[in-house]
Parts: C-alpha cells; structure tokens; sequence
C-alpha cells in the first residue's frame, strides 16, 4: 500500500509535502496552540496566493469544485506558467490543496482525474479512492458523537464494487500499517459477506418456489423490487465471477503513485 508518510493523493508523487496535512487539519480544527501554528507555517512558502492564482487560471480544477487531477500536472503547471509559478511554493499549495476535504470528497467519490482543459482523463487508483474515504471519516469522526463507522463500512463497500477488483485482491491492495483502518475494512467485508450469503438464500428459495417474484414477495412478507435487485445482483455475481477468480486484469487499477 502507498506509503503513509506521502500524500498518495497528491497528482505529483514526488511533489508531495510531507506536512501539507498538518497545515490544513491545522486551519480546520484551529488547535489549542496557535503560536506553534503559526511558527510552522512561518516556515514555508505562502501557498494562499499560489492557490488564487491557480483558481484565476484553472477555475474549472481550483474552482468551486476541486476536481482530482491528472498525474504529472505538477510538472505541466511549471511548464505552461514559468513566470508565475514557483517550483516550491506551488509544490506546498498542491500539497494543501490534494489534502483539503473538498479535494477528498471528490477522490472518494471516484470521480476521474482531470487535465488542464478540465477533461477526465484516468481513473483515480482504488487506493486513493480507499485512502481519501478514510481521511474523510477521521476528520469527521473526530467532531461527531454519532459513530460514523457504519456509514464508512458502506461507503468502503461501494468503493470496493466499483473498483472491479475481486474482494481478496482489495483487501490486499488496502491492508496496511494502520491497524485500527484494518479492522474498519474487515468489518466491511463481513458484512458483505452476510450480505451476501443473504441473497444467496434468498435466490435459492426463489428457485425452489416456483413461484413468480410478485407471488414470493408476497409469500415471506417482501418488497418485490427489493427481491428483484437481490436476484439480478446474484445473476451480475454469478457472470463475473469466473474473470474476477482468475485474477484482475493488471490495466484494471490505476498506478498508486
């Protein structure tokens, strides 16, 4: 899995900042020691006029939407805009930027990367779909009473079934040094499996029935749309399990760098 001490979100693997993190976590939870703070931030290259900056020429990327972007656009941006863009300060506000929750809520969305033009262009790794879920949940979690475990459980589930991976491939591609997000996913996984061997049952008795969907629906007290979606779920399962079972197709995922 990517390594922790990177931002594996960032389009630049070796653009990354190691503590972009800090700083907007900082700006967002307002810590009890601002003076340490503001040393820190002291310390490196302003980043709010980079990020105006980026905004006045890509307002499509920077605008009110933070569309995740495509690999290598570090470089690209030093390219087009030598004489307004510095190597440094553009490397820590796209450090600040990749990390911030409205860049993270589109990653864990899935949604695609992006170009300058504003086209998608690749598919964002499942890894990072995996990673920006799991930021998103601390950060929340940590100004919520409500436990917010089950909606992430859900949320690792969907990101799990659009990844095309089969479940031992994701859970592999996903486990790693944190053993608390470990567990989070196993958990998920448990739950898919009960899911599963749910609809199995249930296809299984449909089967046996005879019976039309209306009819045994309304046999065992059901909602015959909800049978319907666990049957054809069950039929799309069946179909794709001989490719998933003899492995992923490598082009499948996106490189986590």
């Amino acid at each position: 899995m990517t390594n922790p001490t990177e931002n594996p979100l960032l389009p630049e693997a070796s653009a990354a900042v190691p503590d972009a993190l800090e700083v907007e976590v900082a700006v967002e939870a307002a810590p009890a020691s601002p003076k340490g703070t503001s040393q820190r931030l002291a310390r490196r290259p302003s980043v709010l006029p980079v990020l105006e900056k980026l905004f006045e020429l890509y307002p499509q990327l920077f605008g009110a939407e933070f569309l995740p972007l495509k690999l290598g656009i570090f470089q690209e941006l030093l390219a087009r805009h030598p004489d307004q863009l510095e190597r440094n300060s553009l490397k820590a506000a796209l450090g600040v930027h990749t990390r911030s929750t409205l860049y993270l809520q589109s990653v864990a969305a899935g949604k695609p990367r992006h170009d300058l033009q504003g086209s998608p262009v690749e598919a964002v790794a499942p890894e990072h779909v995996y990673l920006a879920l799991l930021e998103l949940f601390r950060r929340r979690q940590g100004r919520s009473a409500q436990d917010l475990r089950p909606k992430l459980r859900k949320q690792l589930l969907t990101a799990f079934e659009s990844s095309g991976l089969s479940s031992q491939d994701y859970q592999a591609r996903m486990h790693g040094n944190d053993e608390d997000a470990n567990a989070l996913l196993a958990e998920a996984f448990a739950e898919y499996e009960q899911e599963r061997a749910r609809q199995e049952a249930l296809r299984r008795a449909f089967e046996a029935s005879g019976k039309t969907v209306p009819e045994f629906a309304a046999m065992y007290g059901l909602d015959a749309r909800d049978v319907n979606r666990a049957l054809a779920r069950q039929a799309s399962e069946r179909n794709e399990t001989s490719p998933r079972s003899a492995g992923a197709d490598p082009s499948s995922g996106a490189n986590p760098a």
